[in-house]
């Protein structure tokens, strides 16, 4: 009886053919994968220390991408925009300024990178956060350490620090500007390849190759929302084989922690229960897994609307959470991370009443670890992350039983936090549509 039940659950021939021979659609997920990509294939798209050097090279303005100053400019300046704290200089003193003698210094006493400009009197200590978080007063120390050695002199009068992070995180030190990856993207097409200034095709072709990878990283890529999208309506088509493939091919430590914390198998909006806590989930794979607390999607009525704007975004929610696992620069160690987000709206009143309201429930509570960056709330704006100091450490990222233990702690530690949100969410369920698909 249990062989003849197994045996349903195998594909057919039929199905292994149809999934594998002359699919267009898994053609094309096949060519966007293997796409060449040097900065891939050299295993360097998660390296902090690389995407350092490379932004080095495109804030330097003698190097030979052809920018000038052009670059590093729009780079210092986006940073400082918007910025209330009266220090100088301003955005608009750098978009203004000639920074042709800006000398780049790269791990000058451990600081990421650091911008000299004599002939303003500026210096800029920029910190790279791509995967890692901040540690040990690292940005006070490095104020200190620019502050001694060059402030006071004749040629500096004026530091500024910059925060480039790959998600939206808020300094420790408020004499850093936050700017994040995502903005690179934006900067580099209006700058770089926006066919103002001519450059050289291997540096435009390698600037669209970096280009890839940070959209991917920050889920930007369009390209990549495609593809995922192909890849569900492969899944929904070709489920049985597909899940034959997964259940016996490679998982990875983190998806087995998953597994262990959450339950295997999981079918779309399954009730995941994690202690006394419950959950919908949402999607899982190699290295996240989404859902929202059951509190927000009860909030939010279920499955009996959708959202304007969000409908192609994960859940199809104004809010998401995931838990990421991220790694060091050496793969041994790294950190589970949780993260809250506002999608994109298409209604911007509602999304700035949605944020307005989530802030002021965290000032009430005095929940800290709630937190929206600067212009979070602007029209234009579509994600804004909302979780601080949001990580475990993982000593092993390779075991298991640590991931699955930083998962629990990670959602335990925030329970304070979904509570809070869960109860300002029924005042927004009419700006839900009603699902009339039934």
């Amino acid at each position: 009886m249990s062989l003849d039940n197994n045996d349903a659950h195998l594909p057919t021939l039929d199905d292994l053919e149809s999934l594998f021979v002359n699919n267009a659609d898994l053609d094309n997920i096949r060519a966007h994968l293997s796409r060449f990509n040097p900065i891939k294939t050299m295993g360097m798209e998660r390296m902090e220390i690389r995407h350092s050097a490379i932004l080095g090279w495109l804030l330097n303005p003698q190097e030979t991408h052809g920018l000038g100053d052009t670059f590093l400019k729009a780079f210092l300046a986006q940073a400082l925009r918007g910025d209330d704290s009266k220090a100088r200089p301003t955005a608009l003193d750098v978009s203004q300024a000639d920074m042709m003698d800006a000398e780049i210094r790269r791990e000058w006493r451990n600081i990421d990178l650091l911008v000299l400009s004599p002939r303003n009197g500026w210096v800029f200590v920029i910190e790279n956060k791509f995967d890692s978080g901040q540690h040990s007063n690292q940005l006070q120390r490095y104020m200190d350490v620019v502050d001694a050695t060059f402030m006071g002199s004749d040629s500096f009068n004026l530091v500024r620090g910059i925060f480039l992070t790959l998600w939206e995180e808020n300094p420790e030190d408020d004499r850093y500007a936050p700017i994040e990856y995502g903005a690179i993207c934006e900067l580099l097409d209006q700058t770089a390849l926006s066919g103002r200034l001519p450059l050289a095709p291997e540096v435009e072709t390698f600037l669209k190759h970096y280009l890839d990878v940070i959209r991917e990283a920050t889920g930007m890529s369009t390209e990549q929302v495609e593809m995922e999208k192909l890849a569900r309506q492969l899944y929904r088509d070709h489920r049985r084989a597909l899940d034959f493939i997964v259940e016996h091919g490679k998982s990875t430590d983190f998806s087995f922690a998953c597994d262990a914390v959450f339950g295997e198998d999981l079918e779309d909006e399954a009730v995941i229960k994690v202690g006394k806590r419950e959950f919908i989930f949402n999607h899982s794979d190699a290295h996240s897994f989404s859902f929202l607390p059951k509190a927000w999607y009860d909030a939010f009525g279920g499955d009996e609307y959708w959202w304007h704007g969000c409908e192609n975004w994960w859940a199809g929610f104004p809010l998401i959470t995931w838990i990421q696992l991220t790694s060091d620069a050496k793969g041994a160690s790294g950190q589970i991370r949780l993260y809250a987000e506002v999608g994109p709206l298409s209604d911007h009143d509602f999304r700035r009443e949605l944020i307005a309201a989530i802030t002021e429930v965290a000032k009430k509570k005095s929940l800290t670890t709630i937190g929206f960056q600067r212009g979070a709330a602007d029209e234009g704006k579509k994600y804004s992350k909302f979780f601080k100091k949001n990580f475990f450490a993982v000593d092993d990222i390779h075991d298991q039983d640590k991931i699955a233990n930083a998962i629990k702690k990670v959602l335990k530690s925030f329970e304070a936090e979904m509570d809070a949100v869960a109860k300002v969410l029924p005042q927004f369920v009419s700006h839900g549509q009603e699902d009339s698909s039934e």
